[in-house]
């Protein structure tokens, strides 16, 4: 298991932390109008992108020689190690699979906001949906690759976060955060509606 690492890098990444907590004070004065409905595909949405990402991962490490065994069964793949599986030097990856990387983090970025902007009418709503589907893809993401090829070992395993618009190195631990405090933020904010109000907030 690694050492416990505070802070993300570059620097500036640690300031998402205060990203979920900031907008549930703004939205306290004004319930957010997002329905059951709207919350729940959300999340089927985001649950099962987050396990397409988790798929193009394990595909990318087994494309540049990081994931052992991927030739053989996902049992296999466990059997060997996650110690192996992931190191967090973006200098081991073929310019080529960096480029396709970034675009493909571009297009998740304009998968999330378009269900967003589908998904609800004012751009509070639809900025609270857009963090709700985030931080569930986020976790999906992880989930789903511990399932396949039992990575991240411990929530202190260092991992790339993101490309744009230059890499984003932290724990585990530290997106996770972010995203289960997202989660709490919207779903204490959203408005506590009955069947009758759902109906008229999904009109």
């Amino acid at each position: 298991m690694a050492q416990f690492q505070l802070l993300a890098e570059p620097l500036w990444v640690n300031l998402l932390v205060f990203i979920p907590p900031s907008m549930f004070i703004g939205w306290r004065s004004r319930a957010l109008e997002i329905s059951r409905r709207q919350l729940l595909f959300a999340t089927f949405f985001a649950l099962a992108f987050g396990f397409v990402e988790a798929a193009v991962v394990v595909y990318l490490r087994a494309a540049t020689g990081l994931l052992p065994g991927y030739t053989e069964t996902l049992s296999e793949v466990q059997r060997l190690g996650s110690s192996a599986l992931y190191p967090p030097n973006i200098v081991q990856f073929p310019q080529s699979l960096l480029t396709v990387e970034v675009m493909r983090e571009g297009a998740t970025l304009v998968m999330l906001v378009s269900i967003a902007m589908l998904a609800a009418a004012r751009a509070r709503e639809r900025w609270a949906i857009f963090l709700w589907t985030f931080a569930l893809w986020d976790i999906s993401y992880y989930v789903g690759l511990w399932a396949t090829i039992r990575w991240p070992a411990s929530l202190t395993d260092l991992d790339v976060l993101f490309l744009i618009p230059v890499p984003w190195m932290a724990q585990v631990w530290f997106p996770i955060l972010v995203s289960v405090l997202t989660l709490i933020a919207v779903g204490f904010s959203k408005e506590k509606s009955g069947p009758v109000q759902e109906r008229i907030t999904e009109k």
